[in-house]
């Protein structure tokens, strides 16, 4: 574990840059890039080895393999993916702009995944943070829109831990419907 005094905006950045590049490289030299990457943003040989550790885990855990598997076209996942769609469902003209931190396209399945870096994490969803919920619950109605024939998965990558939340359907219907009364709060009333 990394010590409590360790900038976590700039420790956030450089797990999160580790997590999106290292699977597209081969994995008997992801460690020793890891700890170098960290080492050049400033954190000394014994932090920038945890850091390199704690993302590998992530990277390392069967039940993450899909998330991270190399970019090979199909099958594979990518970093970084920038997306828009239109979301009538919230007004006329309402779209939506985001950037998925991890997004993996299968034949009948779309993962979408996001890092985040809050130490401790929470344990169940109902304890996530409404703006993470909210954050993914758009991403999700915005990959409808994109795969309209595929089943949308979405998920919070926690690297302390490290482990792999899935964000239920249900859940992330709630905060749509509280997005849609946000922006139209006369909606329901009689």
């Amino acid at each position: 574990p990394l010590a409590a005094e360790t900038d976590r905006f700039k420790r956030g950045n450089v797990v999160h840059a580790l997590l999106a590049r290292l699977p597209d490289i081969a994995p008997d030299a992801r460690r020793a890039l890891a700890i170098k990457y960290a080492a050049a943003h400033g954190f000394e040989k014994t932090v920038a080895t945890a850091l390199a550790d704690e993302t590998l885990t992530v990277l390392d855990d069967p039940r993450f393999a899909r998330a991270f598997a190399p970019d090979a076209g199909h099958g594979g996942s990518r970093a970084e993916v920038a997306f828009m769609a239109a979301l009538p469902e919230l007004g006329p003209g309402a779209q939506v702009n985001g950037r998925v931190d991890r997004l993996a396209v299968t034949d009948t399945e779309v993962f979408i995944l996001d890092f985040k870096t809050n130490r401790p994490p929470p344990i169940r969803e109902d304890d996530v943070s409404p703006i993470y919920l909210a954050q993914m619950a758009l991403y999700r109605a915005a990959a409808t829109r994109i795969f309209p024939d595929r089943r949308i998965v979405c998920g919070l990558i926690w690297t302390d831990g490290p482990f792999l939340m899935r964000l239920s359907d249900p859940i992330l219907d709630r905060q749509m419907a509280l997005i849609r009364r946000r922006l139209d709060p006369d909606e329901g009333r009689s």
